[in-house]
């Protein structure tokens, strides 16, 4: 028994402590961060969203390691796609055949892969159409990832790493190359343009007077519209700002400033005007927008033959350097990797046409529209950060409702061509007829096809300087208007030949040969007085027929004497023919006709199938004096006398 004041440790039994069980790892998300154009886009692929969660992992870390090591623009997003496209369908289409998708994976046995990329492929075809790259591009892209998984990882199957070396189950479809906008629909798109940029100069001339005439709106109150500009000019103004300074109801806004609002649509389900509507038409009145912007950017493409949408889209200040002689543009081709500075000289434009504000001259050449564009500018990048973007937009922000300056986004949502084009109208005030589809990449094949045409439309000034001929080939030569030049081409050319192959020689009867010498004779069969001397006096007998002028043969250019007569007498335009000349033609015709037992078909029609036809039809026209001829013939013993070199050929 333990005594007062001791104490015994006792021994407790200590009970097991039972094993936590871990749980499942997540799956992180794969993440790539690029500057593109001064903005910081995020491309990003989370494994965890879907069943097959490692094969997504695994299919995800190459894309991660192909975009990084290459430097990918866009980060790879046509591989991120590709590996959402095919995560989605693995899970759908691995449950439907009772197969667990969490099974999945590159380097195992358990889901054969291979089966699976089949059925996706199948699956696209049927998706997107049959006329759509997309099948060919996303089959393309992921089979490029396992074949990077298989080239790293000696676990990847025989079967999958055979499937990711051969090529798309379906081949890409061919190109539909853009055509170019025509000769109506470039006038139109530039006159709208034009107009847009008075509407948009002559707005922002208004902004700035009614800016001038603003005050702090805490001081003198928020329902006067210059207090409203001054609030915009210094970044005050948002949504909530407006919402908790005017009425709720916009009927009990001020006149003056209801008046700032464009017309309620007409269609009942469209929301009225509203706070975020007015904070845009404050905005629009000192600073330009995307839309805005767009009419500069046809304008430019339109006149900018040697640029492209991306090189003028990425144009900065530090690229512009004016110039007594006009302007210095440095551009940067990515593609291509090159970078090139050309001068655009600057064109006097008239006076006395525009306003004197953002005029710079008035001109719609290159130099002029790009002053106009910093002019309309120029408040943006005083208000804003600096940007040195050439064409900075500045737009509400959706979250926050305030103003922000930052490169114009021709691709947004309500901003691209297509959205500029429906809200532009002509000088009758109806909507602007432009063919599909609205792409602006059809303004630079239009510039380059006007300077063709004006250049004569050969392949060299449809090429230009900025291109090969093979680029010109598969990229202009297909243009409706550079068809119509070749054809053009074509058919003067094919003109030219028959006028000059199917003139008939001139026969003369017996009667008009006796007054040959006669001015009104020789001139009604088209010939001089002293042609018609010289082939009486037999100068001009070629040992066949007579000729006009045996130095201006049209087979034989360069002005030099006709080395083909008599053969292709019968096929000249220069050739007349006297009837007396009949035993010669008869002769001519005989040794032709040997001729046609001799040389295989083919051979015989193409060289001299149409001298004789020529005769022949000379023959049926005179058949009353072919007897005679032949008499002739017979009763002198006439012989054809033929040059040296062309005996051989009518005596094989």
């Amino acid at each position: 028994m333990a005594r007062r004041g001791e104490r015994k440790t006792r021994t407790r039994a200590t009970a097991s402590v039972p094993a936590l069980t871990p749980e499942p790892g997540r799956v992180g998300i794969r993440v790539f961060r690029e500057e593109y154009r001064g903005r910081t886009k995020v491309h990003s692929i989370d494994p965890s969203a879907y069943q097959c969660s490692m094969l997504t992992a695994q299919l995800a870390d190459e894309w991660l390691k192909l975009t990084r090591a290459t430097s990918l623009s866009g980060g790879g997003e046509n591989y991120a796609a590709a590996v959402r496209s095919f995560a989605k369908f693995a899970d759908r289409h691995l449950t439907e055949l009772g197969q667990d998708p969490a099974q999945a994976r590159l380097d195992g046995h358990a889901v054969d892969i291979v089966e699976v990329l089949y059925e996706w492929e199948g699956f696209l075809r049927q998706k997107h159409g049959l006329q759509s790259k997309q099948p060919y591009n996303k089959a393309r892209a992921l089979l490029a990832l396992i074949a990077q998984r298989a080239a790293t990882d000696p676990g990847v199957p025989e079967n999958l790493r055979l499937r990711a070396q051969a090529p798309a189950a379906f081949r890409r479809p061919p190109e539909q190359p853009l055509d170019e906008f025509s000769n109506a629909e470039r006038v139109a798109l530039r006159d709208a343009a034009r107009t847009a940029v008075r509407t948009m100069e002559a707005r922002l001339e208004m902004g700035a007077t009614l800016l001038a005439a603003g005050t702090d709106p805490r001081i003198g109150g928020w329902r006067e519209v210059p207090n409203l500009l001054w609030a915009t000019h210094k970044r005050m103004l948002s949504t909530e700002t407006l919402r908790n300074n005017l009425p709720k109801n916009t009927p009990y806004w001020p006149q003056a400033v209801r008046d700032l609002l464009p017309p309620p649509s007409e269609d009942p389900k469209a929301r009225k005007p509203g706070f975020r509507v007015l904070g845009r038409v404050l905005s629009r009145l000192l600073f330009p927008d995307t839309l805005d912007l767009q009419a500069f950017r046809v304008l430019l493409l339109l006149s900018m033959t040697d640029t492209t949408a991306e090189e003028l889209h990425d144009l900065q200040l530090p690229d512009l350097e004016f110039t007594d002689g006009g302007l210095r543009i440095v551009q940067r081709k990515m593609r291509a990797s090159r970078i090139r500075a050309d001068l655009h000289p600057e064109v006097p434009a008239p006076g006395g046409t525009e306003a004197p504000f953002y005029a710079a001259g008035g001109a719609w050449d290159t130099v002029g529209l790009m002053r106009r564009l910093l002019a309309a500018t120029a408040r943006a990048r005083e208000v804003f950060d600096p940007h040195p973007w050439l064409f900075l937009a500045v737009e509400r922000q959706h979250d926050s409702g305030h103003l922000e300056a930052e490169l114009a986004q021709f691709r947004g949502r309500d901003r691209r061509f297509t959205h500029w084009i429906a809200a532009q109208r002509d000088a009758r005030g109806t909507p602007l007829k432009i063919s599909e589809p609205h792409e602006v990449r059809r303004l630079r094949k239009t510039s380059k096809v006007v300077r063709a045409v004006a250049l004569g439309g050969t392949v060299s000034d449809l090429a230009g300087d900025d291109h090969h001929i093979e680029v010109y080939r598969h990229h202009y030569a297909h243009g409706t208007t550079a068809h119509i030049l070749a054809g053009q081409a074509i058919n003067r050319s094919q003109e030219w030949v028959f006028q000059r192959a199917t003139q008939a020689p001139v026969l003369v009867e017996e009667e008009t040969e006796a007054r040959l010498e006669e001015p009104e004779v020789a001139g009604n069969l088209g010939l001089s007085v002293d042609q018609a001397k010289a082939m009486r006096a037999g100068e001009l007998d070629m040992g066949l027929v007579n000729c006009r002028d045996p130095y201006d043969s049209p087979h034989t250019p360069g002005n030099k004497l006709c080395h083909v007569a008599p053969a292709m007498c019968m096929l000249c335009r220069n050739a007349v023919i006297f009837t007396s000349q009949f035993p010669r033609l008869l002769m001519l015709a005989d040794r032709i006709e040997r001729l046609r037992a001799a040389l295989p078909p083919p051979t015989w029609q193409a060289v001299w199938g149409r001298q004789a036809a020529a005769l022949k039809a000379v023959f049926t026209e005179y058949a009353d004096r072919i007897p005679a001829a032949r008499q002739e013939i017979a009763e002198l013993d006439l012989r054809l006398d033929l040059p040296l070199g062309q005996r051989t050929e009518f005596d094989r």
